[in-house]
């Protein structure tokens, strides 16, 4: 029995698939994680000891210090988010993605915006899109899977880095995922024989490894996005856009909805902050308003 150290690519059913030097080991965690209320996480850096090396069958022993925390999706240790949504083939829901970028800026964590399937979608919205996203504060990239437009862009941006991934169902991650491992989906493909418990099934995180010192962490698709431990006077706080203006507004703990000489709608107004941006702003403000009367 050896001990070592390595990295959770997947956790299914109380199985823990961890990666040492390419090599995929089947682990449990031992019961000291249940009693101190601990779980693993998909990212997690851990210290496992190798109970039969032919078998690729371990323990895993110790949670590693985490640099960073998800928890929608449940993840740990990544770098930054790359959030997908489809020009069409489906529409973007732009509520949807705001809702994502809102839980980021909560977490704290640098977001890339993607729009897939450019080809498909009018040129004029795509970049109507890319300037609004860009304009708040955001990396935004469209890309093409289909023809591999862009794709060599957001891989630079991924390098050296372990960026989550996440978007609908249906946006195209597979097939950028696939475009970004290239020469590894075989050795990918390996590492999927090991952890085929529940492969097909999309209701679990995994990390794939694309390069040294970089993984994308694949998610499952999302339809809705509650969100959660914000109070609506902090709200503005998550939209990078809205920052440069709060000040100006004459009053303090200022709604940016209804308060003369706000700074915010005036930004509006003149173009300065997208209205797609700020109308879905007022409607998470609301839910977030109406969910504390009850």
């Amino acid at each position: 029995m050896s001990d070592t150290q390595g990295k959770i690519l997947k956790g299914i059913g109380g199985f823990y698939y961890v990666n040492v030097a390419d090599t995929v080991y089947e682990c449990k965690a031992r019961g000291l994680f249940r009693k101190d209320g601990k779980k693993p996480l998909v990212g997690d850096d851990v210290r496992m000891e190798i109970l039969d090396e032919e078998k690729r069958i371990g323990n895993v022993t110790e949670l590693l210090p985490r640099r960073s925390e998800l928890l929608r999706p449940a993840v740990a240790n990544v770098d930054q988010a790359l959030i997908i949504f489809a020009m069409a083939s489906p529409d973007p829901t732009l509520n949807l993605l705001d809702r994502f970028l809102v839980m980021m800026e909560r977490s704290g964590l640098p977001t890339i915006v993607l729009f897939n399937k450019e080809d498909l979608g009018s040129p004029e919205y795509c970049r109507h899109l890319v300037e609004v996203y860009r304009g708040a504060g955001y990396e935004t990239l469209p890309v093409s899977c289909a023809t591999g437009e862009g794709v060599d862009a957001v891989r630079a941006l991924l390098q050296g880095r372990t960026t989550t991934v996440a978007g609908p169902s249906g946006v195209g991650k597979s097939s950028l995922i696939n475009r970004l491992l290239g020469d590894l989906v075989m050795e990918t493909g390996a590492v999927s024989e090991k952890i085929d418990r529940g492969r097909h099934t999309t209701r679990h995180s995994q990390l794939l490894r694309i390069a040294e010192d970089t993984y994308i962490m694949d998610t499952p698709g999302f339809s809705s996005l509650e969100v959660r431990g914000i109070e609506k006077e902090d709200l503005w706080n998550y939209y990078p856009e809205f920052r440069p203006f709060e000040p100006r507004c004459r009053f303090a703990q200022c709604s940016h909805l209804h308060e003369p000489q706000c700074a915010v709608r005036a930004a509006v107004e003149s173009g300065e902050i997208s209205e797609e941006r700020y109308g879905n702003y007022g409607l998470l403000y609301r839910e977030i308003e109406s969910r504390k009367k009850y």
